[in-house]
């Protein structure tokens, strides 16, 4: 009888570990798949944006095609219209390196926090100027026909600077832990959580700038308490 129910639980142990693993690896898979497009995505526009800065005014779908090494069908798969591409590749040139740097300087140690703060705080600093631009980009891919792909329609920049931001904390989430922390602090960094705190609330770009800051702090402290470190 011992035997016969150490059988059964040894069964039952591998059976939740087979589907923890499974689980684990379609996770593992689907971000894969999700970095690979963000890559293209990356690779589009900031041809996009290098033809920008050498002076052509209005890059078409055929040289930035040509620009990334991609086809024009691969293009029109990402950006269906040749604005939103150049919107996206204007921004970039706009906020990319300053918002780098922010994090970068933010706190060499290694603290989270302080370094999604220094995010926010370049992104907020930057909003007169990108703002109008996220707006229209938002109106963009609101839209745009509903696809079931599953590919995020924009974002990829700032889901970059959110994972280089929280990167300390790898090593204390699990992969799922990780990604879901992500798509969390994706809602309170970025143009929409700006915009809902303009319009709804009427707040300045400072009152802005702390709400998201607050909000960040919150969803990485109940992140870190679902995954406590081991004593």
């Amino acid at each position: 009888m011992t035997a016969l129910m150490y059988s059964k639980n040894s069964l039952a142990a591998d059976v939740k570990r087979n589907r923890e693993e499974t689980r684990v690896s379609a996770t593992e898979s689907q971000t894969g798949r999700f970095r690979q497009r963000r890559r293209t995505r990356s690779a589009i526009v900031n041809a996009a944006a290098e033809l920008l800065r050498s002076g052509t005014t209005t890059p078409g779908v055929s040289e930035i095609a040509a620009a990334a090494d991609v086809s024009r069908r691969t293009v029109y798969q990402y950006f269906p219209t040749v604005e939103q591409l150049l919107l996206d590749a204007t921004l970039g040139l706009l906020s990319q390196t300053a918002v780098d740097n922010a994090i970068g300087q933010a706190d060499p140690g290694g603290d989270a926090a302080d370094r999604v703060s220094a995010m926010i705080r370049a992104l907020a600093d930057l909003s007169s100027q990108t703002m109008p631009l996220g707006r229209s980009l938002i109106r963009l891919t609101v839209d745009a026909p509903a696809d079931n792909t599953g590919q995020p329609k924009r974002g990829y920049r700032r889901i970059s600077w959110i994972e280089s931001a929280i990167e300390p904390l790898r090593s204390h989430l699990d992969d799922a832990g990780f990604e879901r922390l992500v798509s969390a602090l994706a809602m309170v960094i970025g143009w929409e959580a700006l915009i809902v705190l303009q319009d709804l609330r009427g707040l300045s770009p400072g009152e802005q700038a702390d709400v998201c800051t607050w909000a960040a702090h919150a969803l990485i402290q109940a992140a870190l308490n679902e995954h406590p470190d081991p004593v």
